[in-house]
């Protein structure tokens, strides 16, 4: 095991565009970092940095202790699990796992030993001899996770692993993952662009926006107090509702269209009077036929026990999180016009207008 840090990691491709702008973290030794982030947010380079897969442009990538920056992909002892499996087709699951080790000039004894040994743990033991068209994605996956367990490297690098997988297969699969990390402890680094699989595989998790990292924390952290209005709106499922306000001189909330929002004084802190935010309100803190802002009902998402309202206020869109047994008896209806407001177990959430940044008061 080892641990992994970024110092002012940037990437720059030509024609100056620069796609990293900055990273620095330190990864612990045996610690599971998810970085996340929507599609072009330069997670995926970042990743293949590490990896020696892409140059540094600028700062440095540490792995125990020795800067990797010149250092080949075969000399900095990673392994990596990519999207699409990357499988030998014409080989077995055994040769698959296997040939790695064989490329290094290990010996029989040993690659059989650690081969067996990383079936064992995958439940993959009774198909070693099968070919990778024989096995189902979820096989497949495992396949080419145990080609990285033999190898046995000082960090596990994974490219969205599952992203080809089906809904219910992701959910075995992420428990798969966690009992692995359990188990082996190796310092791993993660990547996908779905935040439920960062919120439930991440000890720490980094958030990219557009090759800036935006948040560093762990899931709780991050869940709880978004450090911008894009991590507020990223992580969390229904986002969090975002509405531009301004704040009078005697402590009223105004959205941007006059209406007022009456909000206890012990909610709205002196030192935000006479500005423009921007006031966030997680799904599950929103209350139904409450004193609030009207709001007119575009969808009713039904999840069983529970159900998403979605509306729209103006030009922003509100969700609100409920159980379904509250509206049994007298159900919503789409186009029909209802008050928002705040339930018993609420938190306010304030945001820069300008910068976006978080406001804690």
């Amino acid at each position: 095991m080892a641990s992994l840090t970024f110092n002012n990691v940037t990437k720059v491709y030509p024609g100056n565009i620069e796609v990293i702008h900055g990273i620095s973290m330190d990864v612990k030794d045996g610690e599971f970092v998810v970085i996340v982030g929507p599609s072009g947010c330069g997670k995926s380079t970042l990743m293949r940095m590490v990896a020696g897969l892409e140059s540094i442009t600028g700062g440095t990538i540490d792995i125990d202790g020795k800067v990797v920056n010149n250092l080949e992909p075969a000399e900095r002892d990673i392994a990596m699990v990519f999207q699409n499996y990357a499988l030998y087709p014409h080989m077995s699951v055994y040769d698959n796992m296997a040939y790695g080790l064989k490329i290094r000039k290990h010996s029989k004894a040993e690659i059989r030993e650690r081969v067996n040994v990383a079936a064992q743990i995958l439940e993959l033991s009774h198909l070693l001899d099968r070919r990778p068209r024989q096995l189902s994605g979820g096989q497949r996956q495992r396949v080419a996770m145990g080609r990285a367990i033999v190898r046995e490297p000082k960090v596990f690098l994974f490219d969205e692993p599952l992203s080809n997988l089906d809904a219910k297969l992701r959910v075995q699969m992420r428990l798969e993952i966690q009992r692995l990390h359990q188990r082996l402890k190796t310092t791993s680094l993660y990547v996908t662009h779905d935040q439920v699989e960062a919120m439930t595989l991440a000890q720490r998790m980094i958030v990219m926006n557009k090759g800036i990292a935006e948040q560093i924390g762990t899931p709780m952290e991050v869940f709880e107090k978004p450090a911008s209005t894009f991590v507020a709106s990223f992580i969390g499922s229904p986002p969090m509702n975002l509405v531009p306000v301004r704040i009078d001189n005697q402590g009223v909330v105004y959205n941007d269209r006059e209406m007022a929002l009456h909000l206890p004084a012990r909610l709205v802190p002196a030192a935000l009077y006479g500005k423009k935010l921007i006031l966030g309100l997680r799904p599950e803190h929103a209350a139904l036929h409450t004193d609030g802002i009207p709001v007119e009902i575009e969808m009713i998402e039904i999840l069983g026990s529970e159900q998403l309202i979605h509306g729209r206020n103006g030009d922003h869109t509100v969700v609100v999180r409920t159980p379904t047994e509250l509206t049994r008896d007298n159900p919503l209806h789409v186009g029909e016009t209802i008050q928002v407001g705040l339930n018993e177990d609420y938190r306010l959430h304030w945001f820069d207008a300008e910068t976006t940044k978080r406001i804690d008061v």
